[in-house]
C-alpha cells in the first residue's frame, strides 16, 4: 500500500485558514447551554495533554463582551462554547490554530480516519512524526487571528458560518454507528473555542436572567441581615427601630432591575398630571407647616431678646430681689420668734386670769355667805320676838365674826362717804369688793410678779421682731415701694395674726372692768395700728384698700375674745363700777370701731351673749329681797328693815346696771332682764310690802329714773310698754292710799311718774277722779 505524502502542520493551517468562514456550520442557539468543552472534560494522551493546555492558555485573550473565558471559573456561564460529539482527545487538534474553523477541523478529522484505516504502523509513524514537527504559534499569528475574528463580528455581529459540514459529521456518525471499529480517535473531534452567537433577544433575556439571580441573592442576604438585626434587638431590648444601628440603614440597597419582559399598565397624561398635583399639594402643605413654624420660633426669638434687653437695662431688679428677699428673711425670723414666745405668753395670761377670777369668786363667795348668815340671823331674831322671850340668842362664832366683818366694812364706807361729802348715798348701793390689808397684798405682790415675767418676755429680741411700730414700719415700706406685690399678697389678712402675740403681751396688764382701766385708744399697738391705716389711706386710689380692716379683725380676733373672758368669769353685774367700765370699752368696740359689720358679727354676738347670760344668773343668785310683817319694818332702825332696804336697794343698782346695756343690748332683751325678771318679779312686790309713805315715793321715782327715755320716745305713744303695766297699776293704787293719808301732797310726785313712762291715759283719769286740775299742766308739757 502506498504511502501519503507527510504533510506539515503549517500547510493544514493555511488550508483551512483559507476555507475559514465559508464551510463552518452556524451554531443552534440551544447549544451553548447543553454541551461542554471537550478539553475541560476528557482526558488526552500524556504527551499531548499538557501542550494542549499551555497552548490554550496561551491563546487566551480578551475578546467581545460576553464571549469566550469559559474556564475562568468552575461554574460556566449560559453562553459557553458547546462540547463536540465525537470528543477531542487527538494532540494534533488540541495544537491547532485558534483562527481554524470548524471545516479544516472536520477535514483534518477525516485524514486521520484514513491513516488509521491503513495499518497501524503508519499511525504510529504518523504520531511520531507529528510530536517532532509541531509548533506553537507565534504572537505575531495570533494577533493577526483575533484582529480577523473581531472585524468579522463588528461587521455582522457574529462570525458566518458554513453548515455544510454537518452532513459529512452525519455521514461519519452513520458509518460509527455501522462499524463501532471505525470510530474515530479523540483528535479527530472538532474542538469549538468560542461560543455560539445569540441574537439581541436571546442575550437580554440573558442578563435579565443573571440580574434577576444576583437579585434574589442580594434579597436573601437582606433578609438574612434583618434577622440578625432583629436578634441583636431583641438581645440588647431596644424597642424602637430608630435606635438600630444606621451602618445597616447605609449600606447601598440594591435596586431591582426593570424587567422588559413585565407589561406596565397604562399611561395617559391625566394620571401623570394628577399624581403631579398631589405630589405639589403635599410639598405645598409641608411647606406652609414649615415657614409657621419658622415664624414661632421667629417671634420666640424676638420675645427672649426682648426679655434679656428688659433684664439688662432695668437696673432695680437686683433691688427688687434683695427688697423681696429681706422682706422673706425677716418675715420666716419674726414668725421663728413669736412661735417660740408663744408659750411663755399663754402661761402667763393664765396666771393672770388665774389671779383675777380667784379674787372675783372671792368677793361672790362672800357675798352669798353674808348673806346667808344674815339671813339667818334675822329670821332667828323673828323667832324670838314671836315667842317673847327674853332669853339671849345663842349665836355661833362663825356668824358672830361675819356679821362683825361686815358693820366694820360698812363703818369704813360710811366714814369715806362722809369724808367725799356723798351724803345721798343709800345703803346696798356700794360695791362690798374691799379686802383685807394682807389678802390686798397677797394680790399686788402676784400681779406684780406677774407684770415683771411680761416684760421678760421679749427682753432678749430686737425692737424689729417685738415692737409693734418697728414692724408695721416694714411692711410701709413694702407697700410704699411695691404696692401691687403687697396687695396682692393679702397683707392686711396676715398683719392681724402677726401683731396677735404682740397685743395680747400689752392687755396681760390690762383689766376693762377697772375705772381706771387705760382705753384702748390710748395703748401703743391701737395708736400705730391707725397710724398704719391712715398712711395706707392716703392714696385716693385705694380708698377701698383692705388695711382699713386691720384695726376692725384685730379687734375681733384678739380683743373681743379677751373682753368675754372678763364677762363670763370676772364681771359682777352688781358692781356699778365694773359694769360701767366695761360698757365704755365695749361701747367704743361695737360701736365706734364696727367699720366691717360681717366681719366682727360673730365676736360681737359671742360677747352679747355672754353679757346677758352672765346678768341672768345674776338676777337668779344674787337677787334676795326679804319679806317681813309691817310690825317688824315699821321701825326703821331695826335690823329687819335695814336688811330689807339693802336689798331692795340691791336689787334697783342691779336693774340700773342691766339698763345701762341701753344702746349696746337689743330692747327687747333689756325689757326682758330688767322688767320682767327683775322689776316685776321682785322689786314690786317688795314695794307692795312696804308701807306707803315718802320712802316709796322715792323708790319709784328712782325706777322710772332709770328706765331708758329712748324707750318713750314716741311722741303718739298714750300707753306705757307692756312691761311696765305693773309698775303703773302699783303707781295708781299707792296714789289712792295717799290721796287718804296724810301724804296727800305726795300724790302730786306720782303723776310725773305716769307722764315719763307715757301711762298718759292713765294719769289724765286719776287727775278727773281726784279733780286734780293743777297737774293737768304736766300732761299738757308733754
Amino acid at each position: 500500500m502506498a504511502h501519503r505524502p507527510k504533510r506539515t502542520f503549517r500547510q493544514r493551517r493555511a488550508q483551512s485558514s483559507d476555507s475559514d468562514g465559508a464551510e463552518e456550520p452556524f451554531a443552534e442557539p440551544g447549544a451553548p447551554e447543553e454541551q461542554t468543552a471537550p478539553g475541560l472534560t476528557e482526558e488526552g494522551p500524556p504527551s499531548g495533554g499538557g501542550r494542549v493546555e499551555v497552548t490554550a492558555r496561551r491563546g487566551r485573550g480578551p475578546g467581545p463582551r460576553g464571549r469566550g473565558r469559559v474556564w475562568a471559573s468552575s461554574r460556566r456561564p449560559a453562553g459557553a462554547a458547546p462540547r463536540a460529539e465525537g470528543g477531542s482527545s487527538a494532540p494534533e487538534s488540541r495544537v491547532a490554530d485558534l483562527s481554524t474553523d470548524e471545516e479544516g477541523e472536520t477535514s483534518h478529522s477525516s485524514e486521520s480516519k484514513d491513516d488509521q484505516s491503513s495499518s497501524s504502523n503508519s499511525s504510529t509513524s504518523l504520531e511520531e512524526e507529528f510530536s517532532s514537527i509541531v509548533n506553537i504559534p507565534d504572537a505575531a499569528f495570533i494577533q493577526a487571528a483575533r484582529r480577523k475574528r473581531e472585524l468579522a463580528r463588528a461587521r455582522d455581529d457574529y462570525i458566518s458560518l458554513d453548515v455544510k459540514h454537518t452532513s459529512a459529521i452525519t455521514g461519519m456518525k452513520k458509518n460509527s454507528d455501522e462499524d463501532p471499529e471505525s470510530e474515530p480517535d479523540n483528535h479527530e473531534e472538532r474542538i469549538p473555542f468560542t461560543p455560539k452567537p445569540q441574537t439581541l433577544k436571546q442575550r437580554m433575556a440573558e442578563e435579565t436572567t443573571s440580574r434577576n439571580e444576583t437579585s434574589e441573592e442580594s434579597q436573601e442576604d437582606e433578609n438574612q441581615d434583618i434577622w440578625e438585626q432583629q436578634q441583636m434587638r431583641k438581645a440588647v431590648k431596644i424597642t424602637e427601630g430608630r435606635d438600630l444601628d444606621l451602618s445597616y440603614s447605609s449600606e447601598p440597597q440594591t435596586v431591582k432591575k426593570f424587567d422588559t419582559l413585565i407589561s406596565l399598565p397604562p399611561v395617559n397624561l391625566e394620571i401623570i398630571k394628577k399624581q403631579l398635583n398631589t405630589r405639589l399639594t403635599l410639598l405645598q402643605d409641608t411647606h406652609r407647616s414649615h415657614l409657621r413654624e419658622y415664624e414661632k420660633y421667629i417671634r420666640d426669638v424676638k420675645s427672649s431678646k426682648s426679655t434679656i434687653q428688659n433684664l439688662e437695662n432695668s437696673s432695680n431688679q437686683a433691688l427688687n430681689f434683695k427688697f423681696y428677699k429681706s422682706m422673706k428673711i425677716y418675715v420666716e425670723n419674726l414668725i421663728d420668734c413669736l412661735n417660740e414666745k408663744i408659750i411663755s405668753i399663754q402661761e402667763i395670761e393664765s396666771s393672770m386670769h388665774a389671779l383675777l377670777l380667784k379674787q372675783a369668786m372671792t368677793f361672790m363667795k362672800r357675798r352669798q355667805d353674808e348673806l346667808k348668815h344674815e339671813s339667818t340671823y334675822l329670821q332667828q331674831l323673828s323667832r324670838r320676838a314671836e315667842t317673847s322671850t327674853n332669853e339671849s340668842l345663842a349665836v355661833d362664832e362663825k356668824t358672830q365674826w361675819i356679821l362683825e366683818e361686815i358693820e366694820s366694812r360698812r363703818s369704813r364706807r360710811r366714814q369715806a362717804r362722809a369724808l367725799s361729802g356723798n351724803c345721798d348715798h343709800q345703803e346696798g348701793t356700794s360695791s362690798d369688793d374691799e379686802l383685807s390689808s394682807a389678802d390686798m397684798n397677797d394680790f399686788q405682790k402676784t400681779q406684780g410678779d406677774i407684770s415683771q415675767d411680761r416684760k421678760k418676755i421679749f427682753e432678749d429680741v430686737h425692737d424689729d421682731f417685738c415692737n409693734i411700730q418697728h414692724i408695721l414700719l416694714k411692711f410701709q415700706q413694702w407697700r410704699e415701694k411695691y404696692p401691687d406685690s403687697y396687695y396682692e399678697a393679702f397683707i392686711s389678712l396676715c398683719i392681724p395674726k402677726l401683731l396677735n402675740p404682740l397685743i395680747r403681751v400689752q392687755l396681760i396688764d390690762w383689766n376693762p372692768l377697772k375705772f381706771d382701766a387705760i382705753g384702748l385708744k390710748q395703748m401703743p399697738w391701737f395708736t400705730s395700728i391707725e397710724e398704719f391705716m391712715a398712711s395706707g389711706m392716703e392714696d385716693s386710689k385705694k380708698e377701698d384698700s383692705s388695711d382699713k380692716k386691720i384695726l376692725s379683725t384685730v379687734i375681733n380676733k384678739t380683743i373681743i375674745p379677751r373682753l368675754t373672758d372678763f364677762v363670763e368669769f370676772i364681771w359682777d353685774p352688781l358692781s356699778t363700777s365694773q359694769t360701767t367700765s366695761l360698757i365704755t370699752h365695749c361701747r367704743m368696740i361695737l360701736e365706734e370701731l364696727s367699720t366691717c359689720a360681717n366681719e366682727v358679727s360673730k365676736g360681737k354676738q359671742d360677747l352679747l351673749k355672754s353679757i346677758v347670760v352672765r346678768m341672768k344668773k345674776a338676777i337668779e343668785d344674787d337677787v334676795f329681797i326679804p319679806l317681813y310683817p309691817k310690825s317688824t319694818v315699821e321701825n326703821k332702825t331695826s335690823p329687819h328693815s335695814k336688811f330689807q332696804e339693802r336689798q331692795f336697794w340691791s336689787g334697783v343698782k342691779l336693774f340700773r346696771n342691766i339698763l345701762l346695756w341701753n344702746g349696746l343690748l337689743p330692747d327687747d332683751t333689756l325689757q326682758e332682764l330688767g322688767l320682767g325678771k327683775l322689776l316685776n318679779r321682785y322689786l314690786i312686790i317688795a314695794l307692795l310690802n312696804a308701807i306707803p309713805g315718802p320712802e316709796v315715793v322715792k323708790k319709784c321715782k328712782q325706777i322710772a329714773a332709770y328706765l331708758p327715755e329712748k324707750w318713750f320716745q314716741n311722741c303718739a305713744m298714750r300707753t306705757s310698754i307692756p312691761q311696765l303695766e305693773n309698775f303703773i297699776q302699783f303707781l295708781l293704787q299707792f296714789a289712792h292710799k295717799l290721796s287718804g293719808s296724810e301724804f296727800r301732797d305726795e300724790v302730786k310726785e306720782i303723776i310725773p311718774i305716769l307722764v315719763k313712762i307715757k301711762a298718759l291715759n292713765q294719769a289724765e283719769s286719776f287727775i278727773e277722779e281726784y279733780h286734780l286740775d293743777h297737774l293737768k299742766s304736766v300732761i299738757r308739757e308733754v
